[in-house]
């Protein structure tokens, strides 16, 4: 045979998949990662030759370390240093009485170290660049103390507590297991480690917490729980995933209104409390003797048999194969009904924390799949905690910016007390806990006092973020599609921000303090890291500032918003008053008068209506409500919540990224091209080439839609022309005021025209479908009349 029919061989061993994971997962052995949190600090042990490295992650961050030998002893030497600080930050934040330092405290007082004369090493300061590092190296056995000190931001100096990374790296390194189990939420009643491949049993009492560990992360655990008292009457009534799933109308239950598991007379066992993971399965069996015997490994060890072993000293039958929560395990069904998995979602320490609504018996497994990617191709352990009841856990799921962020658990709000007084239908949205619709009025009557008289609503979530220096204008002009170089101090702008290739990463507003002063608020937490790394990138000296936390905003909005605030609202004489304060315009301002505490408002909203938002520090929230809601009670005030903000966004044309926009989409075909003025901007900016290429050359428009029946149309219903689909939903909504369904669909250009009949397909696009017309877009107010009144 010829040569040439022989493939050409390739020299040499075979290479690794190339896979790029979170940092979690590829820290060296003996490292350790930490993030003190901007006005927060942390305790670390240190031994002999461990080395501390700091990193400012956002820059312009003070930072004191106060080092203590193992006899309590303040000893600044030990990392090497001297004190060139009194320690006041840390002092300050000890005192203040925040929750999340109590662990710190304890721990200081454990190790009996007095801070009242302690100094500390300094380091970083207000002209420290992001990135910027600092190393230390313990001589001796101890403790860092490191802090991020911080106080209330003023809003007009932007001097916003940001966080510092902590890695620690062990000189020696004690343990062979990949990571360590995490420290406790707080005092355990039982602490039981599941071995890789193995089972166990436990009790835990009405009341009591339930805390189910990954360790080493992407690993499987099923769960599995019974109502003792029913067992003692000898019925075997699991937990019914099956029953769940009708009941909560969802897969799985998560932290929130619906987070239940029941049994098959639809007995609530357990709820869901916290969950730092939010992937899991309750479709499919913990696995079997019969799934291994089908796939060629008759014998391999599986949870049921493990399962039936762990639960037989509680006298609970046999089963071939378990109903159970099916923790970390990564399924989905697509569009063809096929069940899929892959490796699990779970980091290193990810847990879902539960409470036993009865006495249970309990049954935890650590999955021993190795045939598939369902525990990484790699089984290890489960552990499995138990806390008293009285312990006060709130309801949380993990937030993560970027997948190496660390996870922020769900807050409230500075203004979640005052909303609770009016419902308790609280959903998760964006990190934080937010008002759906309230029990006295629901989502029309909201809509209506909206419209017609005036509404207060919560907003906090919005993410906020400092930008400061004097390269900042430079920075915001090339980050921004609207021209910032024109705006004037005390003007606020509505602007998209690209990616090179033209696709949205976010919209918001941009706020201009000062000549070298900007402060951005978009709808996400990577706006502001995409800032800072260009910043970083183009080498320019500019500080960009997380200040979500330090500026909680609600907004008033309605036709009566501007009667009711110049009651309550006071300004300086150089600044305009609430008459006199334009539209897309903001001033510093107080409440009541020049001592009132101090808040920003601006002339925005997100409703089409005549509105403004009051943005205030987290402590001043409820000051700042009660003084809106008890002038309000004279305009009719109504709280307002993400129900009936949905239909009058939407009424208003106004997007919402993840329905109206993506990455995917341009600001013109998001119908948002009037915030790239590529004629008047003649600076160039990120997305500019391919802006002017797609506005050149569309191939998709937003409009809006005018649908012919009251069945109701959702985000990607597909719209089509005769069978060919041109298009899908974006946003629908019942319209009060129109009286029928309306939407916004992004179409295909070449039937854009208004008046275009379409059709909304329903059930699989063609089986049923909704006549529909393209109309202008937007649906109320297109000319954005009133809130310009």
């Amino acid at each position: 045979m010829p040569e040439s029919f022989y493939p050409e061989i390739v020299a040499g061993p075979p290479k690794p998949s190339a896979i790029i994971q979170p940092r979690a997962f590829s820290l060296p052995p003996g490292t350790e990662r930490y993030v003190v949190a901007g006005g927060g600090a942390l305790l670390v042990p240190m031994e002999t030759g461990d080395t501390l490295t700091l990193t400012n992650d956002e820059g312009g961050q003070l930072c004191e370390i106060i080092a203590a030998d193992d006899k309590g002893r303040i000893d600044p030497a030990m990392l090497g240093g001297s004190t060139t600080s009194n320690g006041d930050g840390l002092k300050a934040l000890l005192m203040s009485g925040d929750a999340s330092l109590t662990g710190l405290r304890l721990g200081i007082e454990a190790r009996k170290i007095d801070l009242a004369a302690a100094g500390a090493i300094a380091c970083f300061g207000d002209s420290s660049p992001a990135g910027d590092t600092a190393s230390f190296t313990a001589d001796r056995v101890g403790v860092a103390i490191i802090a991020a000190p911080g106080g209330m931001m003023d809003f007009e100096a932007q001097d916003a507590a940001t966080p510092l990374t902590v890695l620690v790296k062990r000189a020696t390194i004690k343990s062979q297991v990949k990571f360590e189990v995490p420290e406790p939420l707080a005092d355990p009643v039982l602490d039981l480690h599941v071995y890789t491949s193995t089972a166990k049993s436990f009790f835990v009492k009405a009341g009591d917490y339930i805390q189910i560990i990954d360790v080493d992360g992407r690993q499987c655990t099923d769960f599995q729980c019974f109502a003792a008292r029913k067992l003692d009457r000898g019925i075997e009534h699991a937990l019914d995933v099956t029953t769940t799933r009708t009941l909560m109308l969802s897969a799985y239950p998560m932290p929130g209104l619906h987070a239940k598991y029941y049994d098959q007379d639809m007995i609530p066992l357990v709820e869901v409390v916290q969950d730092t993971c939010g992937r899991h399965d309750a479709f499919a069996l913990a696995c079997a003797a019969k799934y291994y015997d089908d796939i060629g490994y008759p014998g391999h060890v599986n949870c049921s048999d493990n399962f039936n072993h762990a639960l037989a000293d509680h006298g609970v039958t046999a089963r071939a194969g378990w109903m159970a929560i099916n923790f970390f395990f990564n399924t989905a069904l697509d569009e063809h009904g096929q069940l899929g998995s892959d490796e699990p979602w779970s980091r290193p320490g990810d847990y879902v924390l539960m409470r036993a609504l009865t006495d249970l018996i309990c049954v935890s497994s650590a999955c021993p799949d190795d045939t598939s990617p369902a525990n990484g191709w790699n089984p290890t352990d489960i552990h499995v905690r138990t806390y008293r009841g009285e312990e006060n856990f709130q309801r949380a799921v993990a937030f993560r910016a970027t997948p190496d962020a660390e996870p922020k658990m769900t807050k409230e709000t500075g203004f979640h007390q005052s909303f609770a007084k009016h419902t308790r239908h609280f959903v998760e949205y964006n990190g934080y806990w937010l008002a759906d619709q309230f029990a006295a009025a629901g989502p029309i009557d909201e809509y209506h006092a909206c419209r017609e008289k005036c509404v207060v609503l919560d907003l906090s979530p919005l993410r906020k973020f400092e930008i400061t220096g004097p390269d900042a204008e430079a920075l915001c002009q090339y980050i921004f599609t609207r021209n910032v170089k024109k705006m004037a101090d005390g003007q606020v702008s509505y602007t998209a921000m690209c990616y090179p290739h033209g696709g949205m990463i976010d919209d918001g507003t941009i706020f201009r303090l000062g000549r070298d002063n900007f402060r951005w608020i978009g709808g996400s937490d990577y706006s502001g890291e995409w800032i800072r790394e260009t910043a970083a990138e183009l080498g320019l000296k500019a500080l960009v500032r997380s200040s979500t936390d330090q500026q909680h905003n609600i907004a008033v909005q309605g036709p009566e918003s501007r009667d009711l605030l110049k009651k309550i609202i006071w300004t300086a004489p150089h600044n305009p008053t609430v008459e006199e304060l334009a539209w897309f315009r903001f001033t510093p301002a107080r409440i009541g008068d020049d001592q009132g505490a101090p808040i920003v408002l601006s002339r925005t909203g997100y409703t089409g209506e005549l509105g403004y938002e009051i943005f205030c520090h987290p402590l001043h929230a409820s000051t700042v409500f009660d003084a809106v809601w008890d002038a309000g009670q004279a305009h009719g005030i109504t709280p307002m919540g993400l129900s009936a903000l949905d239909m009058v966004r939407i009424e208003a044309g106004l997007i919402f990224a993840g329905y109206d926009f993506s990455d995917q989409t341009d600001p013109f075909e998001a119908g948002i091209g009037f915030t790239v003025p590529l004629k008047s901007k003649e600076d160039d900016f990120i997305g500019r080439e391919a802006l002017i290429r797609r506005k050149q050359t569309p191939s998709r428009k937003l409009v809006g839609l005018d649908i012919d029946s009251a069945v109701d149309v959702v985000h990607g219903d597909c719209v089509h022309i005769g069978r060919a689909q041109i298009g899908e939903i974006t946003s629908s909504m019942r319209s009060p005021l129109l009286g029928r369904n309306i939407a916004l669909a992004r179409v295909d250009v070449h039937h854009s025209e208004l008046g275009t009949a379409v059709e909304v397909g329903k059930l699989d696009g063609h089986q049923k479908r909704l006549p529909a017309t393209i109309v202008p877009f937007a649906h109320y107010d297109p000319k954005k009349t009133r809130p310009q009144s």
